[in-house]
């Protein structure tokens, strides 16, 4: 599962290596997600707040966001794994907070509208094509190598 991950971040960051370090964090944003998502799933809304994208990545809903391309602006990805409530949940908080400090790198599991997830953000001060592509394909990686898992043993 690992040197799946790593392959697939080590392709797409070749990929963005290519790109002209003048392109917009929305320009790259949109050529990864483009670049990974399956059965043309990609949508995208913009509004005041920034723009929201959502791909389908193997069996998860990937979900980025960008709140505008100042150096304060966010950059967040996130999937979700799990809808709650769960079996088990002390278990599986706890599963889930040994999984964050081993095997999920810059990402981590978290609640989100009563949802486990994958996620990744920072602010966009000095954010690279590269950046954009790893958190991009982590997330949805490790979203997707998780999710199955994790329905099968906790779903209620």
């Amino acid at each position: 599962m690992i040197e799946n991950l790593k392959s697939n971040v080590d392709k797409i960051m070749d990929t963005t290596e290519t790109y002209s370090s003048n392109i917009s964090h929305k320009d790259e944003v949109e050529t990864v997600i483009y670049s990974l998502e399956e059965n043309d799933s990609a949508m995208v809304n913009h509004t005041d707040g920034g723009y929201v994208w959502k791909f389908q990545y193997g069996t998860v809903e990937v979900f980025v966001q960008l709140t505008g391309e100042n150096s304060d602006d966010l950059f967040t990805v996130w999937a979700t794994v799990l809808s709650l409530p769960a079996k088990n949940e002390s278990e599986l908080m706890r599963k889930l907070l040994e999984m964050n400090w081993n095997g999920t790198f810059e990402t981590c599991f978290a609640i989100f509208n009563n949802q486990i997830v994958v996620s990744t953000q920072r602010t966009l001060d000095d954010l690279s094509p590269s950046e954009i592509s790893r958190c991009i394909t982590l997330v949805a990686t490790i979203a997707d190598d998780y999710d199955d898992q994790l329905q099968e043993e906790y779903t209620m």
